[in-house]
C-alpha cells in the first residue's frame, strides 16, 4: 500500500481587507476565499492524502475557524494555529484549544516583528514552555536575516519541537544561497529542529524562475538536515503568485524523484506524520 501523502503547510482564508492587510497589489489573485472545496481537488490530482492548515491572521478565532474546517473536512490532518505566547494568559489559552486534536501546533509570524532577537524575548519563551507542556509543536516562520536568533532560540528549546517554515525564505530572486547556507547548517545542527520544503517559489523571480534554481537550496537541505526532517509544503494558495499547485508541489516531488523510496515517503507525508502525531484519521494519535 502507497504510503500517505501530507501536504505539511498550506492555508484557508475568508478574504477581508482590513485582516489581509499584507495581500498587496502584486498579490491581488489572493484577494478571495480560498477554503476546504477549493484545494482538495488540487491535493487529490497531485497525489496527496491530506494537509496540515497553518495560521495567517494572529487571533484566536482564527486557530477557531481552522479547527472547525478541520474538523468539518477529514483530509485537513492537523492545524497550526495561534495563540499569545507573550500571554500570561496562554496556558489557559492553550489548555482550551489543545482539547481539539486536530490542533497539532503553534506559530506566530515573528518574520514581521520589528525585533530581529524577537524569538530571544523572555516572554516568548514562556510561552513556548506552555507549548511543550501542551504536547504541541512550535513552527518557526522568519527571513534568513533572522538565522542567527533562530540558532539561539533552538539551542535554548533543546527536546521541543520545531520546525522551520519556508528554509528561512532564502532570497533564491537575487542568489542568495553563500549566507543562508551557513547559517541553515548551523540551525540544522541542532538536531530536534524540522525545516518544511515549503514557500520556496515565491522566494524567487515569480515570473521566471525554474526548478534549477530552487535544487541548490533543496540540496543543501537535504545534506544538513537528512531526509528523516524534512517534509513538502505547498504554502498553498501564496504559492498561486509563482505557480499554481501541482507545479509547486513537482518542484520537490521530482527533486526526491531519484532518491530511494524510503526517503521519498518520509519527505512527501511519513516524517510530517511522525512530527506531528498525526493518526490514521487524522489529529494528534
Amino acid at each position: 500500500m502507497r504510503a500517505r501523502r501530507i501536504d505539511a503547510h498550506q492555508h484557508f482564508w475568508r478574504y477581508d481587507p482590513a485582516e489581509y492587510g499584507w495581500i498587496d497589489e502584486s498579490m491581488a489573485a489572493l484577494r478571495r476565499d480560498f477554503l476546504p472545496r477549493d484545494l482538495e481537488p488540487l491535493l487529490r490530482k497531485s497525489g496527496f492524502d491530506g494537509c496540515v492548515a497553518v495560521q495567517a491572521r494572529q487571533t484566536l478565532d482564527e486557530t477557531r475557524f481552522l479547527l472547525d474546517l478541520a474538523e468539518s473536512h477529514p483530509f485537513i490532518l492537523g492545524v497550526v494555529g495561534w495563540v499569545d505566547l507573550q500571554s500570561p494568559e496562554v496556558g489557559a489559552q492553550l489548555e482550551g484549544l489543545a482539547a481539539r486534536p486536530r490542533l497539532v501546533g503553534v506559530r506566530h509570524v515573528v518574520q514581521a516583528e520589528p525585533d530581529d532577537r524577537f524569538l530571544l524575548r523572555p516572554a516568548f519563551l514562556r510561552g513556548l514552555e506552555a507549548v511543550e507542556h501542551a504536547g504541541l509543536a512550535y513552527d518557526i516562520l522568519i527571513y534568513a536575516r533572522h538565522l542567527p536568533a533562530a540558532i539561539e532560540f533552538a539551542q535554548r528549546l533543546e527536546g521541543h519541537r520545531l520546525v522551520l517554515d519556508h528554509l528561512a525564505k532564502p532570497d533564491i530572486r537575487n542568489g542568495g544561497l553563500p549566507g543562508w547556507e551557513r547559517e541553515i547548517r548551523r540551525l540544522a545542527a541542532c538536531g530536534h529542529v524540522r525545516a518544511k520544503l515549503s514557500g520556496l517559489v515565491t522566494e524567487a523571480d515569480w515570473r521566471a524562475w525554474t526548478p534549477d534554481q530552487i535544487e541548490p537550496y533543496l540540496e543543501v537541505a537535504l545534506d544538513c538536515f537528512g531526509y528523516e526532517r524534512l517534509m513538502i509544503g505547498s504554502d498553498w494558495p501564496v504559492c498561486t503568485v509563482a505557480a499554481d499547485y501541482a507545479r509547486t508541489m513537482q518542484v520537490v516531488i521530482d527533486y526526491m524523484g531519484g532518491r530511494p523510496a524510503a526517503e521519498q515517503e518520509a519527505v512527501l507525508g511519513g516524517n510530517a506524520a511522525r512530527f506531528w502525531n498525526i493518526g490514521p484519521a487524522g489529529g494528534r494519535a
